[in-house]
């Protein structure tokens, strides 16, 4: 079982940036296909972009496709979520998953492991 911490939420304007970062311990984030999500107030949980063991594929939600991007920094365990020209809508609590399954899957129950999450707010 890998832990998972996010940090780097907090507020940011429309049209900012903001990146987040995902660090594992007790295992090697490589080993598994990595994946954020996010609740913003009174919505279920969503998908927001993922990448796959090695990184050869990545998924994105269309809601953010062009303005989030995502990396891995295997020297330090962690993964990152850098979301640029963010919006209003944006605003969630954003959380860091780790699956075992191969590819990049969009659905929760396919993470295993899931850190505390982190708010994001963006004000208009």
């Amino acid at each position: 079982q890998v832990q998972l911490l996010e940090s780097g939420g907090g507020l940011v304007q429309a049209g900012g940036s903001l990146r987040l970062s995902c660090a594992g311990t007790r295992r090697t984030l490589s080993w598994y296909a990595m994946a954020w999500f996010r609740q913003a107030p009174g919505k279920e949980r969503e998908f927001v972009l993922g990448t796959s063991r090695d990184g050869g594929m990545t998924k994105y939600a269309d809601s953010v496709k062009g303005r989030f991007t995502v990396s891995r920094e295997n020297a330090k365990n962690t993964v990152y979520l850098q979301m640029n020209s963010v919006k209003p809508e944006d605003t969630a609590v954003y959380y860091c998953a780790a699956s075992t399954y191969g590819g990049v899957p969009i659905t929760q129950s396919a993470y295993g492991d899931w850190g505390q999450g982190t708010q994001v707010t963006v004000s208009s």
